[in-house]
């Protein structure tokens, strides 16, 4: 388990990380989630000694990083990729990490195998793509066969089958008990991954929450609907006193999960339905809504506003 509390950190005027106070548990996949500029790095550096705290506490189960003995065998961590010497071989690397935690010869050759990278096991690391490179630090994060596992965007450079690998490996550690702690920008791979999340912003905490919390409290419910009795059903949906709106293409939307009442009033109006459709945001929508006020470098387009009379109090960040 990871327990930090209060922790801030500061540079001169500036605060990257303000008062977080949080735990990540074993069993799970926690997604770590925040902006640009958020702390998300700072936090992580911070966990594992290489930045000290202006103030408040972390620990790894129940102590401080440097007092773990063998370090590597409580936790694993993928911070930077390329933080490895280049004339070394995977081999080597790996190697070197062992022996310095007193780990066996033979996990090495282990390690190596699980992330796929036997075959180029005695090459240099400075030729390494990038994604080979995510898989020696992963390789490296998995050594020691540590309890907790911490992982700063691991799919970076990796194709499709190793975005699938990866995934499917985190859950696969989860469900041996292991705690597991990633960051990601990517939200549909953390939708995908995640069970458990927490968000920052401008280095506080705003969410800690389940998935699907995160998602239902952050995000605008909706029903859909298409028929081809528009008027008909417009006039149904005003007597019962549902607030409707069109979206385009003759889509009609209500807002709240009201897909039954609306079936059952179609079906004692005899009113043809093509499309009745509970919708619910993504967890990137959900993420931009809550962290519109703590991103620090904006973007500007020229796109079209999206409406914002949803009667949801939602509107674009």
């Amino acid at each position: 388990m990871i327990e930090l509390s209060g922790l801030t950190k500061r540079y001169g005027e500036k605060v990257a990380v303000d008062g977080l106070s949080f735990a990540v548990t074993p069993g799970i996949v926690t997604g770590f989630l925040g902006p640009n500029g958020a702390g998300k790095s700072t936090t992580m550096r911070m966990i594992l000694g290489l930045d000290h705290p202006t103030s408040g506490d972390v620990r790894i189960d129940g102590r401080h990083y440097d007092q773990l003995k063998d370090p590597l065998t409580y936790i694993g961590a993928l911070l930077e990729a390329k933080g490895v010497h280049g004339g070394r071989s995977a081999f080597n690397h790996l190697l070197c990490l062992a022996q310095s935690n007193g780990i066996p010869r033979s996990r090495v050759h282990e390690v190596l195998d699980t992330v796929g990278l036997t075959a180029v096991a005695r090459k240099k690391a400075k030729g390494f793509s990038l994604g080979m490179g995510q898989r020696l630090g992963i390789a490296g994060a998995l050594l020691g066969d540590p309890r907790i596992l911490m992982f700063d965007e691991p799919v970076n450079g990796l194709d499709p089958e190793g975005i699938h690998w990866i995934r499917n490996l985190m859950k696969s550690l989860a469900a041996q008990g292991r705690t597991v702690f990633v960051s990601s920008h990517l939200m549909s791979e953390m939708a995908l991954t995640a069970d458990h999340l927490v968000v920052i912003g401008q280095g506080r905490l705003l969410a800690d929450m389940s998935m699907a919390d995160f998602i239902r409290q952050n995000s605008r419910s909706y029903v859909r609907i298409r028929t081809p009795q528009r008027e008909r059903l417009l006039d149904a949906l005003h007597e019962a006193g549902i607030t409707v709106v069109e979206s385009g293409g003759g889509t009609l939307e209500v807002d709240g999960g009201k897909a039954e009442q609306i079936g059952e009033l179609c079906a004692r109006g005899g009113i043809v339905l093509h499309e009745l459709s509970p919708q619910q945001a993504s967890l990137e929508e959900a993420f931009m809504r809550l962290t519109a006020q703590s991103v620090e470098y904006h973007a500007h387009t020229d796109a079209a506003p999206v409406p914002q009379d949803w009667g949801t109090g939602w509107k674009e960040g």
